[in-house]
Order: C-alpha cells, then sequence, then structure tokens
C-alpha cells in the first residue's frame, strides 16, 4: 500500500533508479552492445573494438553491482529518515531491463515513482533519452503501469559539488606538496555529438561543475577533456579526447602531475576503468606525466544524502539548493529540450 500522504506532501508511492546497464558475462556482452546501438549510426567495427573492452574485464561490467550499492544505500537513507518508499531499479540497456521493473511495480500496487536517473548533465543521451526510455517502457507495460516522474539534473547541487570536492581532494593528497604548482585537473566526460551538444547545455554544465570543484580544492590549473567516443569517424564530436590532450599538454612541460577526474560519471564504470585507469594511464606512464585517477562520487554519503534532498523537494517541498549562479534545473523537461542533434547531421 502507498504510504500515509502528509500534509504538503505530493503522492509518490516509490523511487526507481534508473541507468545505463551492463553485461554481467562475456556472452552478454555484444547483445548489450547492440541494444546499446540500435538506431545509432555506429560502424560495426567500433561496436566489435568497445566489446574488447569489456572482454579486458571478462565481460562484467561493475556498473550493476555498483548500482546495487546504491540502491542499498538509498533504501538505508529513506527508512531512516523518510519517506520511507520502496527503491526499485530498472536498465536502459541491460537486465533489470526497465519494462520488467515497472511490471514488477505494478504488481506490487506502485501508482505514481519518482525516477533518479544515474547522469548529472542535460543532454540527448544524458537525460532526454532516458525519459523516452521510460515512456517506450510503459508504453511496452500497458494498463495500469505506474506514472514516472524524473528527478532533476544535479550536476551543480552542493552535495554532488561537496562528494566530488573530497574524491579529487583525496587523489590530490596522493601527489607531494612540492608538485602541486606543477599539477594540472583534467576533468573528464562522456564526448557526445557536436550536433547534440548545441542543443543542450551539457558542456556549459560541465564547465559549472569543474569551476565548482575546483575553486573548492584549492589553486590548480584545470581542464575539461572528453573520453569514450563512439560514433562515425564523419560525425565531429566533442573534443579534446583525453588522449590526445595529454600529449599535446605534455609537449608543453608545464605539467609534472594529473588528476584525472572523471567528473561526467557518477560510478567507476567500465569505460572510466578502461578509458582511463588502462588507456589513459598508458599515455601517462609513456610520456613521463604522473596520474593520478580520482574515484566517482559512488555511494559517498553526500551524494546520497544529495538525492534524499532531491526526493523532499517533490515529496514534502523542500527547498531547491545550488551551487554556483545557475541555479537549480528544471523538474519538468520542455518538448523541445534536449533534442539528439540527428537530424541537423543530414
Amino acid at each position: 500500500m502507498p504510504p500515509e500522504q502528509l500534509p504538503g506532501q505530493a503522492n509518490y508511492d516509490a523511487v526507481i533508479l534508473v541507468s545505463f546497464g551492463g553485461p554481467e558475462k562475456r556472452a552478454d556482452v555484444i547483445p548489450f552492445l547492440e541494444n546499446v546501438l540500435r538506431g545509432k549510426p555506429v560502424p560495426r567495427e567500433r561496436m566489435l573494438e568497445v566489446a574488447e573492452h569489456y572482454y579486458t574485464f571478462e565481460g562484467v561490467s561493475p556498473i550493476n553491482a555498483q548500482n546495487e550499492e546504491l540502491v542499498a544505500a538509498l533504501r538505508a537513507r529513506l527508512q531512516a529518515d523518510g519517506p520511507d518508499l520502496p527503491v526499485y531499479w530498472g536498465n536502459r540497456n541491460w537486465h533489470p531491463l526497465l519494462p520488467d521493473t515497472l511490471r514488477q511495480m505494478r504488481a506490487d500496487g506502485i501508482q505514481r515513482a519518482l525516477a533518479f536517473v544515474t547522469s548529472a548533465y542535460s543532454s540527448y543521451s544524458g537525460c532526454r533519452q532516458y525519459l523516452e526510455n521510460i515512456a517506450m517502457a510503459r508504453d511496452d507495460v500497458g494498463q495500469d503501469v505506474p506514472r514516472v516522474e524524473k528527478l532533476r539534473v544535479f550536476y551543480n547541487h552542493p552535495r554532488f559539488i561537496q562528494a566530488a570536492t573530497d574524491r579529487v581532494a583525496a587523489a590530490i593528497t596522493e601527489v607531494p606538496a612540492e608538485r602541486h604548482a606543477r599539477t594540472q585537473l583534467i576533468y573528464t566526460a562522456h564526448s557526445i555529438p557536436e550536433a547534440m551538444s548545441r542543443g543542450c547545455q551539457y558542456v556549459l554544465q560541465l564547465e559549472e561543475t569543474g569551476r565548482l570543484v575546483s575553486k573548492s580544492v584549492g589553486d590548480f590549473d584545470w581542464r575539461l577533456v572528453y573520453q569514450s567516443r563512439s560514433g562515425a569517424p564523419s560525425q565531429r564530436w566533442l573534443e579534446p579526447d583525453i588522449g590526445d590532450y595529454l600529449r599535446a599538454v605534455n609537449k608543453t612541460g608545464k605539467y609534472t602531475d594529473t588528476v584525472i577526474v572523471p567528473i561526467g560519471f557518477v560510478s567507476d564504470h567500465l569505460e572510466v576503468l578502461f578509458d582511463l585507469d588502462c588507456e589513459a594511464r598508458v599515455i601517462c606512464d609513456e610520456l613521463g606525466l604522473n596520474m593520478v585517477r580520482a574515484a566517482t562520487v559512488g555511494t559517498h554519503p553526500e551524494f546520497i544524502h544529495m538525492i534524499h534532498e532531491l526526493i523532499l523537494e517533490r515529496t514534502s517541498h523542500a527547498p531547491r539548493r545550488a551551487a554556483g549562479q545557475c541555479g537549480p534545473a528544471h523538474d519538468d523537461c520542455p518538448a523541445d529540450c534536449c533534442p539528439s542533434g540527428m537530424t541537423s547531421q543530414g
């Protein structure tokens, strides 16, 4: 039964974590990647190349285990501090898939849920596509399917900034203090097509997060770069790529150390592990550049507290908090928000 509604509360009776999903064995890799790339102009050769990244880790992506930890931490927080809502979990691309989770929610009598999407920034792939995934899953389930409303993006929420700041500060301690003046913070995020980026605030939001975190950790040079490009070679994507940037900046001789911060991601999933801990580290070793990789926010207590606050914004009209000057993002996306950019690509 739905929990008793208090005065001033919106009537939600569940929370659902919505994420990307990942394979859990070698046999899952190709079906998973086919789900990810369905309808996208990505050559099969590129898909097979990415598959090799997963095979490096025996086909197991850590993202599902990390989401299980996130769900457990959020459940504990809600049980302790309320509202005591059940927490479900459904993925875009692999099990547990969104339609299956919505069927379970319907069977449990859930009528209206809040969705927390594991993406901090506004873009087609990081926001609007998840709304489309939810809508398609609801259509698939059909009659009496729960209504699902997405929580806002949180790139500048004070608790997200604090959690990221703590991770970066911990990484900085691995660099000797006497070398801090020649240490650069390099923030990374998933690259997206330039045509997609022109229809959203993805880059501006990433830059704002980098600015806020850098301001909190001290006087370090910093730069935003990109990783994990997956599109056709003819398509322009956001640059510079992390590998290209490391080679270029090393030629200046300005830095002895770099702290790489995967600020565009909330968990240390496979793209973080392969693109940064494997590929970027090999490049840094070849260049003689000392590399430290900061952890993502994961299940940092401040991050869990932030999700709780986002839920309270909708269930009890708690204050909508934001660091910096941009203010909190909207709850309800306009119909033309964050287009895919596909029509402008010809």
